[in-house]
């Protein structure tokens, strides 16, 4: 698996300042209609620059997207560290996974779809999201804060929705963002299992 920008540990400082102002362009934008000229133009810095960081344009997107999934999932396991209440933990984790999804905006999340190497990212992310899920679940289960339900298939069921999140499908039923959604998910969770 290829390495985010995070994890190389050998950037200068000046990478890891463009770094994250590559995040904020795509997030902003997208990435599929930015040529490395454009990208390279827009963040002040050369081709050669942008080469260092990755060997192709895609590579640079899977790894950015990477990269913003990473931060996504540290800020998310932050907002719950210190959440005690089961039913609390559950919702906050799905809001905080909507709070790290609201600076994506629509261009970004379609672009992440239409390359298949950045979907297989987010699908990743969306697994790992739901699996998260189902462990805080079966944590208030064992509590006796929520009601003996099968984690497993309430965790299907997120996961379910959370695809349909990712692919736009629920967006375009709903008139919901991916945010929007994730907020509205955390609240039919908590309500269905809770005692």
């Amino acid at each position: 698996m290829e390495s985010t920008f995070a994890t190389t540990g050998r950037l200068t400082a000046r990478q890891r300042q463009l770094v994250g102002e590559l995040l904020e362009l795509f997030l902003a934008e997208g990435f599929s209609d930015l040529t490395l000229d454009d990208i390279a133009a827009r963040l002040g810095c050369s081709k050669r620059t942008l080469y260092a960081l990755a060997d192709s344009k895609e590579q640079l997107a899977v790894r950015t997207v990477r990269y913003f999934f990473k931060k996504a999932t540290e800020q998310v396991e932050t907002a719950i560290a210190r959440t005690r209440s089961p039913a609390a933990r559950v919702t906050r984790y799905l809001e905080a996974v909507a709070a790290a999804l609201r600076p994506a905006s629509q261009q970004f999340l379609r672009d992440l779809d239409r390359q298949a190497a950045t979907r297989e990212v987010y699908e990743q992310n969306t697994v790992a999201a739901a699996v998260r899920v189902r462990e805080l679940i079966d944590e208030g289960i064992r509590a006796g804060a929520f009601r003996q339900v099968s984690a497993v298939f309430v965790g299907e069921v997120v996961t379910a929705t959370m695809r349909r999140i990712t692919s736009g499908e629920l967006g375009r039923a709903t008139g919901l963002d991916d945010a929007q959604a994730y907020a509205e998910l955390a609240k039919l969770v908590v309500a269905a299992i809770s005692r």
